[in-house]
């Protein structure tokens, strides 16, 4: 004789809790809010459930849902570009100075990005010099500003094109954002190949007799390590890194390849990164002596 009701019956077999499981579940019920769910998270991190690194990476699954592409894109003006015309050295200086992986390629302006150069990609005109920087273009992916960051994830793993630019709401170039700036809001920022350990030093000696310094360096630090006074221009200012006060001196937040002098230095910038500089290239200006 067949069930009257199939579907209790299905119930009853993959519903597995027991009587107590079921009661509990009802008197505490489960989080009805993101931010009961993020205190859940929290209390699970508490009962050694989960461990923090855990705890923070599920909370930032969370709260990118709140997040678009505009919220944690490079701004256009911090944007490193290509010009397709651009003698072959220059490009090369650029990717080796920025070290980046992509590079969205202009003609004539700045607004007018007709693809997307993958620095691999210029290995090919070792083995074919016949080729030009435009037969190794990729297409260019623009996205909008309000696009979510969940949208986004899902479209970079689709297409596997990493970096995509951002349009405003009149069709202008806003910016741009890669994978990277979207996995950094789960799993926090991503260490590359410039970025160290607090613990492991800040001032490095290059082959050239110049040195690597990090941005995150104090001023007293690096007046120390040279052995001069350094003052801002601003006496009743304080600073607690270099990349600090030199942004501070020359007015603006310094770009890649940027060079300043200060108390008798000579600042290159190397990196930057979420609109900070990461590393200078510093030193000595020719024909001055460190003091002390």
């Amino acid at each position: 004789m067949s069930d009257p009701h199939p579907a209790r019956a299905s119930e009853s077999r993959e519903d597995k809790r027991t009587f107590f499981q079921k009661i509990a579940e009802f008197i505490h019920p489960g989080p009805d809010s993101r931010a009961g769910l993020i205190e859940t998270l929290a209390d699970a991190e508490d009962n050694e459930i989960i461990g923090a690194e855990s705890r923070v990476m599920l909370e930032g699954v969370i709260n990118m849902a709140d997040l678009s592409a505009g919220d944690v894109m490079v701004p256009a003006p911090r944007m490193d570009l290509i010009e397709i015309d651009s003698p072959m050295d220059d490009i090369l200086a650029t990717v080796i100075e920025t070290a980046h992986s992509r590079f969205p390629v202009y003609e004539g302006d700045r607004e007018n990005i007709i693809g997307i150069l993958l620095a691999k990609d210029l290995l090919k005109l070792q083995r074919a010099p016949a080729l030009n920087i435009r037969a190794l273009l990729r297409p260019a992916s623009f996205i909008p500003e309000g696009k979510g960051l969940n949208d986004l994830l899902r479209e970079f793993r689709g297409n596997r094109n990493h970096l995509a630019v951002v349009i405003d709401e009149f069709g202008r170039v806003a910016g741009i954002v890669t994978i990277e700036d979207v996995l950094e809001q789960i799993v926090g920022e991503i260490e590359d190949e410039f970025d160290i350990e607090e613990d492991q030093g800040d001032i490095f000696g290059l082959a050239d007799r110049t040195y690597r310094v990090s941005g995150d360096t104090s001023p007293e630090r690096v007046a120390e390590a040279f052995g001069v006074a350094i003052t801002p221009s601003d006496a009743e200012q304080e600073f607690d890194t270099i990349g600090g006060l030199i942004a501070h001196e020359m007015g603006h937040v310094p770009r890649r390849g940027e060079r300043f002098e200060l108390a008798g230095l000579s600042f290159t910038v190397m990196h930057t990164k979420g609109g900070a500089v990461r590393w200078f290239k510093v030193a000595p200006v020719a024909g001055e002596g460190a003091e002390g």
